[in-house]
């Protein structure tokens, strides 16, 4: 080895030692008759020291390292007189009596440390710069603790981590796909897996009873800052299992990351039906940190002349606590917020109940104090609250209150980081009427799709409505939700013919493209496949969710940026005609390039 120790690992214990370091030169200090180096690997930092009146030959040499230089160093560990209480390796340093330099570096175009000067851009075209940093060096070591304690938990319930294919056929449910053109077979294309799906209900028809995966899977859907066209899944099915089997034992997996890698006991979690999650918090993934429950008032506001509340299919609110001494330039923010496009709606109402109880309102002109005061009191507001009320057509004032709600969560400094509330939502609708969702294909516009994908078992109770309301039939479901991120969802599976050819029905297959899309699926049924279900986390989200962050990006080594490109090797890229010609594959003359 070049060197006999790390630049994390001396201490204070250490001194006298001969030790010999090597890494990069991340910052020197000239203070004339003494030189200083900082020297850096994965594990730490450690100071080289140089002396004028010791070694002035060595000191030289220190002198002339500059940043980024790849260096080994040789030398005696001792105190320092000025110590580092920030660093671990802060109360010693190397007195450097050989000096060798195994690389030369130019001048980085960002300072390689944690608070760095470089944007976005320019990080991700020099990832591998931006990986030195100790920050994003911590972010893939949580990333690979958290795989490593998922596969110890899950050996221990005894699943079995098995490959399945990257080159796999392209169905019509789902996302878009990537497509791979084959050489060996003109016209034809394989496509990247959205997931796993098909394959692990195959291994439970082959007796692989609980299967696992840490597995690469591919969209070809609009990014942002949880979205990746390549993200990494923990994917996982059990035979002979019903729901609660399902909970029980991935409830326990979560329990385990917490304890093992933040140590961290969680309490049990939480069940939230779909139905209720949109009643009470506007959407399938609350953040149940804090409260703010929305409270519908159609029946305490209507019939007061005031036209906005009349008129509205839905007047809900919510009761945000001690902020009555709002000011009106708040308030205003506020109605701005709420206003915009992504939002949506048209204005905000509000009533304070101030601290000395008396109550007030934005609509003060409609409602005396007698009837705030019912408000108040659906509302459980208390002095010093404000109640927040939008109103307009239903599903669109749930969803901006509950941007809303959010907004006033993260002002009220209820959304803490270092907080974890997590919950199961169940009993999803299967089905979902697409208008013409842009990231579907638009051959699925005008139909029913699966709200998970076209193998998920409605609940028995409910087949029955396949045939009448298709809408109205709830599924066999469930998400895992941790601080309004939804970090996992599954099923139970459809496991008969029959019942999966009547699925692919109410989604508009013909029998004939069912057969050809899924036929491998429907025959291996033929087989004898078992009751099985599973489930799929979010692995990305899970590592950006433990390490505090809000984008998956600092937790994937090589990301993409928000246009889905790798700035880095300037991928996507053309290919040469020659590639083109042997995948008979034409670009068209009047096809537009990336750059225009």
């Amino acid at each position: 080895m070049l060197r006999s120790h790390t630049c994390g690992e001396l201490r204070l214990s250490d001194v006298t030692k001969t030790v010999t370091l090597c890494g990069w030169v991340q910052t020197g200090r000239d203070l004339g008759g003494l030189t200083f180096v900082d020297l850096r690997d994965r594990y730490g930092v450690t100071q080289l020291s140089f002396n004028m009146d010791t070694d002035a030959a060595m000191c030289e040499k220190g002198r002339q390292l500059g940043r980024e230089f790849v260096v080994q160093a040789k030398g005696i560990v001792v105190e320092r007189s000025n110590k580092n209480k920030t660093i671990p390796t802060g109360e010693i340093e190397i007195v450097v009596n050989e000096l060798v330099i195994l690389n030369k570096a130019i001048t980085p175009p960002f300072t390689i440390e944690d608070q760095t000067n470089g944007g976005d851009e320019l990080r991700m075209k020099y990832r591998y710069l931006d990986l030195r940093r100790q920050s994003v060096r911590k972010n893939l070591e949580l990333r690979h603790r958290l795989a490593i304690e998922t596969r110890n938990y899950l050996d221990l319930q005894h699943f079995l981590e098995v490959e399945t294919p990257v080159l796999i056929k392209s169905t019509p449910e789902g996302a878009r796909d990537f497509v791979v053109p084959s050489r060996m077979n003109q016209g034809q294309f394989y496509a990247l897996p959205q997931s796993p799906q098909t394959f692990k209900q195959l291994l439970m028809v082959s007796g692989f009873d609980r299967y696992y995966q840490i597995v690469k899977c591919f969209r070809d859907e609009d990014l942002r800052a949880d979205r990746q066209p390549e993200f990494t899944q923990i994917d996982c099915e059990m035979s002979f299992v019903e729901q609660e089997d399902i909970l029980n034992t991935f409830e326990g997996l979560i329990n385990h990351l917490f304890k093992t890698v933040k140590g961290i006991e969680i309490p049990p979690m939480q069940r939230m039906t779909y139905a209720d999650a949109m009643t009470y918090y506007g959407n399938d993934k609350p953040d149940t940190r804090f409260e703010m429950r929305f409270v519908e008032l159609n029946a305490l506001v209507k019939g007061q002349n005031f036209k906005v509340f009349d008129e509205a299919e839905l007047v809900v609110a919510i009761c945000a606590k001690g902020a009555a001494d709002y000011t009106r330039k708040q308030l205003d923010e506020l109605t701005d917020f709420v206003k915009r496009p992504q939002i949506g709606a048209t204005g905000l109402v509000y009533a304070r109940y101030a601290a000395d109880g008396s109550l007030k309102s934005s609509v003060d002109k409609f409602y005396n104090e007698a009837e705030l005061s019912k408000w108040a009191n659906a509302c459980a507001a208390q002095s010093g609250d404000l109640i927040l009320i939008l109103a307009g057509q239903a599903d669109k004032t749930r969803k901006a209150m509950s941007e809303l709600r959010l907004e006033m969560g993260t002002r009220l400094g209820l959304r803490n980081k270092n907080v974890f509330s997590c919950l199961w939502v169940l009993d999803f609708p299967l089905l979902e009427w697409n208008e013409g969702d842009t990231n579907l294909l638009a051959s699925l516009a005008g139909r029913w799709i699966a709200k998970h994908h076209p193998f998920t078992a409605p609940k028995p109770e409910d087949i029955a409505l396949l045939d009448t309301n298709p809408g109205a039939v709830r599924a066999n479901a469930y998400d895992m939700v941790i601080n309004g991120v939804e970090v996992g969802g599954g099923s139970i599976r459809i496991y008969n013919k029959n019942l999966q050819a009547k699925m692919f029905n109410t989604l508009g297959f013909s029998n004939e493209e069912a057969q050809k899309q899924f036929g491998f699926l429907m025959n291996a049924f033929e087989f004898g496949a078992p009751p099985h279900g599973g489930i799929a986390f979010g692995f990305d989200r899970l590592c950006s969710l433990f390490g505090g962050a809000d984008s998956i990006r600092d937790f994937i080594a090589f990301p993409k940026n928000n246009a889905g490109r790798d700035m880095m090797i300037e991928s996507p890229s053309e290919i040469s005609e020659e590639q083109l010609h042997e995948l008979k594959l034409v670009i068209r003359a009047d096809t537009p390039k990336a750059s225009e």
